[in-house]
């Protein structure tokens, strides 16, 4: 019998419709890409559900509470993560212009950025983010 060594995870690309529609990223705090900016996610628990996991994470890293969110892919090419084979389901989500995102949890910092002056990323998080941009016309 075979043993996966695949692992499932998490990412939630989050916009502010503003005049400039700004983007949600956090700051790692912990190795891979420590210090570096990514989009909020993190590992699926075992038998959790893929959107809950996906609000869970949002949650525990911005404490933004999110009522409805969009799977619009899965991204999962070897190496896209140095911890292993990570199979990334990637999710999307509006929050009101007023929304107030705080640093918890795995997040060092939390910050909004104009979708078109977008910092370096961690992992392959530029290739979700400009996915989601398509798919959802921003």
């Amino acid at each position: 019998m075979r043993t996966s060594k695949i692992f499932v995870t998490v990412d939630t690309v989050i916009i502010k419709k503003t005049t400039d529609n700004q983007l949600l990223l956090i700051k790692r705090k912990n190795e891979p890409f420590q210090n570096c900016w990514a989009l909020p996610g993190g590992f699926v628990d075992e038998n959790e559900d893929l959107e809950v996991a996906a609000k869970r994470e949002l949650e525990e890293e911005t404490k933004i509470k999110i009522d409805s969110l969009q799977q619009f892919g899965a991204f999962g090419k070897p190496f896209r993560d140095p911890r292993g084979h990570m199979v990334s389901v990637a999710y999307f989500g509006e929050v009101p212009e007023n929304t107030i995102a705080i640093a918890s949890d795995d997040a060092k910092e939390v910050a909004w950025f104009p979708v078109n002056e977008l910092p370096n990323l961690a992992f392959d998080h530029q290739e979700i983010i400009e996915k989601a941009l398509k798919t959802f016309k921003i």
